[in-house]
């Protein structure tokens, strides 16, 4: 894992309140005892044996491969706080790319893993997030295989900044894989469960909301409930995890794709009582709010309940619902029948209507 080749912290008990320095990147000892001490042992720890590539800090990774075809995925991850309800950084690093990779209708394999650390970022912090990457990996049963680090200056006024870029590779499961030329009028729109919990969890945390019922992040990894939906014989026609832009935002793109218009049920969308009082209190539509656990799925009418069925079975999508309809009108576009019978125009937000949440 070529992560030697800008900074380093020794981290122990007795200096839990030491922080990143910008002499941290400067190549040597101290560089060193980061990586092989407090970076690379956790995740080498990971049961998945491709892991050990981790310990050999070499610039790249040699993966064996079996398979025709490959998925490759590369994300960037930026948030604030660095740690919120149900999550951080690192899981959502870990868990973007894990189901980047599986919406295309593949198994993650391998992914890698580069810090961008922030000079004065709490050492004791970044031993928190590591361990919570090699627990989202785990759960994937993923291998982090190679990576890189990195120190910035910290700007006056400004929080310590941890970054994470993450590449990821896959092997191509299915002989027809989702996509959004395989959408036709009259196919369901599924999503596996509450939206909106993400963005909301990170959105409260920063503006100190507080709630009845504490909002978490639904950040996980999707690749094994994808890969049952997969082994189950239903053809899924398109697949995309409601990241940033919500499930209006990929919806939009669907329109986008196909010329073809989705008509979306208010009544039908699941969203949580928290995550309804926290989008009403900010001002903010569910359907346009990040998720890092969820995926929109387009599958045929004929297939809704076997599916709906198979995905209630896992804790991942024990409230997955069909929420909407592709249709054929025109012009296309995303539309919303409200509780009261009313409809309105879904659009993705012009630019960045809130702060970064992943």
């Amino acid at each position: 894992m070529n992560l030697t080749d800008d900074t380093s912290m020794n981290i122990t008990d007795e200096q839990s309140d030491e922080r990143i320095l910008m002499a941290h990147g400067g190549g040597g000892e101290l560089m060193q005892r980061l990586i092989r001490e407090h970076l690379v042992p956790p995740l080498a720890s990971l049961a998945n044996p491709l892991c050990n590539k981790a310990a050999e800090l070499t610039d790249s990774a040699v993966v064996p491969w079996n398979a025709a075809e490959v998925v490759f995925t590369t994300d960037s991850f930026v948030v604030t706080p660095l740690e919120f309800p149900g999550g951080d950084i690192g899981r959502l690093a870990v868990c973007g790319t894990v189901n980047d990779i599986a919406v295309m209708g593949a198994a993650p394999v391998a992914l890698s893993l580069a810090l961008v650390l922030g000079e004065g970022l709490p050492v004791e912090l970044l031993s928190r997030i590591m361990l919570s990457i090699t627990r989202a990996a785990d759960e994937a049963g993923v291998a982090i295989v190679t990576g890189d680090t990195k120190v910035i200056e910290r700007h006056a006024g400004q929080p310590p900044a941890l970054i994470i870029n993450t590449a990821g590779i896959g092997r191509l499961l299915c002989a027809a894989p989702p996509d959004a030329n395989r959408i036709r009028a009259g196919d369901r729109v599924i999503v596996n469960g509450f939206i909106a919990d993400h963005g909301l969890a990170v959105m409260s945390a920063r503006e100190g909301l507080k709630f009845e019922t504490p909002l978490r992040s639904d950040a996980a990894p999707l690749n094994h409930l994808i890969a049952r939906l997969a082994d189950s014989g239903i053809d899924v026609r398109f697949m995309r995890d409601a990241t940033r832009g919500g499930v209006a935002g990929v919806l939009a793109d669907v329109c986008d794709a196909t010329g073809l218009s989705v008509v979306i049920e208010e009544s039908q969308t699941p969203v949580s009582q928290p995550a309804r009082m926290a989008a009403e209190m900010l001002g903010l539509d569910p359907l346009t709010v990040a998720n890092e656990g969820k995926v929109v799925i387009v599958i045929s009418e004929s297939d809704v309940m076997k599916a709906l069925e198979l995905l209630r079975t896992d804790p991942l999508g024990r409230n997955a619902a069909c929420m909407g309809t592709i249709t054929a009108d025109r012009p296309a576009l995303v539309e919303l029948v409200t509780r009261t019978g009313g409809r309105r125009v879904m659009q993705r937000p012009y630019g960045e209507s809130t702060p970064r949440i992943c």
